[in-house]
């Protein structure tokens, strides 16, 4: 895989492409970190000033102000920045994981549950975006802001810096075994309230067989249960949450006492923490900034850790095999001046899982202008025969040909021209009902697409709704019959040179049945 197809690859063109707003965070972030060491500085002058009986002039009483206030902006920006950038990374990698789906083989798809190729570009790509926003962005501005804080502290006192970097670590690890045991508290009153949730409906769905068993005390005492689960994990959070404040809070105050006692001693207990009146002031302001970073970090070590699977997952739909490319050299004019039968399969063989034959010794050879009949029981393999002729799986062994070119080698362009392909089950796509037919092929002209309608006698049932072929498509709007109709009319729309029906009488009366076949067989259709 190449490096711009990776994960990395793509969030580092998408940045750099947003390299304008990449820098502006970068000096939002360094302002906002740089700024939030001012104010605690500048009153430490104020005070100094005070207590030593001189005046403190307007422009450093404004200055304070003003530093506290650009902070704030800068704050703003900060997290407007990541937001929008968030957002450009997110849509860049959608974008380029909806390129990687247009070039993977339908073998994929057929292995995979349509659900989890969803929660990919859903759950998995906002996984990013949090661990951008709210994992490894806000987390390095918050790592900045504590050493900002703890230099600071170092310079004014010494002995205070020393205590800092022992005392730290610790009230990180701290914040740590809390956030994990308030997580795990909170994923379990989570889980209590999804099952009473859904004892509910369950309950109200069977509530027949409740009363006719006499279990309504048991259901009563089930639900009871969840609800009881769930006040106690949430009694566990809120205790957690009600323990870290005061412990935080109590190691601020001691720490701000304790240096304030050695700082008044004398000896070279003075000397090593000794401090005036306004540096007081800014340590204790200093000290109290400490922990909100702490804590931020922590939870963004979390956010990091739950974005890594979603990482992992869309890391590895990148990393799948795309289908070979076609050769687009293969055109439309040369495929039907070829000579060459339309379909030719010889000697076929293929199985989806490698190990259970579908297919097996497959020879079969289709003319152009002839008509052929697939029969057999179900699960004998004609709709994996079709797949194989449309080219959307390569056979294990053999070749299946199409006038002559491999059936795997025509351009998509080119295969819609050639193909008209009537599935089992009629597949809505959001649009119109002119959309159902065309697929938003510029190719089918309107007359076109409403001779098609004709053919299979679902024209006038179209107009007869309130805006015609431009009426929204819904579910309900057309019985299971005329849905089939309208998947026969998809197919002979672009007037393909080869069609491939698949039980096309599939959800249609006998009278319908017989009307369309005639239409096919004076179509020539083959």
């Amino acid at each position: 895989m190449k490096r711009d197809e990776t994960l990395l690859g793509i969030l580092s063109r998408v940045l750099w492409r947003q390299r304008l707003l990449t820098v502006g965070l970068l000096l939002a972030v360094a302002g906002s970190v740089t700024l939030a060491l001012v104010p605690p500085l500048v009153l430490e002058q104020v005070v100094d000033r005070l207590t030593n009986g001189e005046a403190v002039s307007f422009a450093l009483a404004l200055l304070y102000f003003l530093t506290l206030a650009l902070s704030g902006i800068l704050d703003a920006g900060k997290e407007t920045l990541i937001t929008v950038l968030g957002q450009k990374l997110t849509r860049g990698l959608r974008h380029a994981m909806c390129a990687k789906l247009s070039r993977l083989p339908a073998s994929w798809f057929s292995k995979q549950d349509p659900g989890a190729i969803a929660s990919r570009f859903v759950g998995d790509v906002d996984t990013v975006e949090a661990l951008f926003a709210s994992g490894v962005v806000s987390m390095a501005a918050d790592v900045c802001k504590i050493v900002g804080i703890l230099a600071v502290i170092w310079v004014k006192s010494r002995g205070l810096g020393i205590l800092m970097l022992l005392v730290t670590p610790l009230l990180f690890i701290m914040t740590r075994v809390f956030q994990k045991r308030m997580l795990r508290a909170q994923l379990e009153h989570r889980a209590a309230v999804a099952k009473a949730s859904q004892q509910v409906p369950e309950t109200i769905r069977s509530i027949r067989t409740v009363h006719t068993l006499g279990k309504e005390r048991y259901m009563a005492r089930r639900y009871d249960d969840a609800i009881q689960a769930g006040y106690w994990a949430m009694e566990r959070t809120n205790f957690y949450q009600a323990l870290y404040s005061p412990i935080i809070v109590t190691v601020s105050a001691v720490m701000v006492a304790l240096v304030m006692t050695l700082s008044a001693m004398g000896g070279g207990l003075r000397e090593f923490f000794g401090m005036s009146v306004g540096t007081a002031v800014a340590i204790i302001a200093y000290i109290s900034k400490v922990f909100e970073p702490l804590e931020s970090i922590g939870m963004e070590i979390q956010s990091i850790q739950s974005a890594v699977a979603g990482v992992r997952r869309i890391q590895a739909f990148l990393a799948e095999p795309d289908q070979p490319p076609a050769d687009e050299r293969v055109t439309m004019e040369a495929l039907l001046s070829s000579g060459k039968p339309a379909v030719e399969l010889k000697d076929v063989s293929f199985s989806y899982d490698g190990q259970h034959p579908v297919v097996s010794g497959c020879d079969l050879t289709v003319e152009t202008g002839e008509t052929v009949t697939l029969t057999g029981r179900t699960g004998a393999g004609k709709t994996t025969l079709f797949r194989l002729v449309l080219g959307l799986y390569p056979p294990g062994d053999g070749s299946v040909q199409i006038f002559g070119t491999t059936a795997a080698d025509l351009p998509p362009a080119v295969r819609r021209q050639l193909f008209g392909y009537v599935e089992q089950s009629f597949r809505l796509v959001p649009g119109t009902v002119g959309d159902q037919i065309t697929l938003w092929d510029e190719a089918i002209s309107r007359e076109q697409m409403e001779k098609a309608a004709k053919m299979v006698g679902l024209h006038e049932t179209i107009l007869a709704l309130d805006r015609g072929y431009d009426t929204p498509c819904t579910e309900g709007l057309f019985s299971q019959g005329q849905l089939q109709l309208l998947a026969i009319a998809r197919a002979v729309a672009a007037d393909p040179a080869i069609l491939l029906l698949d039980e096309i009488t599939a959800s249609l009366d006998t009278a319908t049945e017989a009307r369309v076949l005639v239409v096919f067989w004076w179509s020539g259709a083959h």
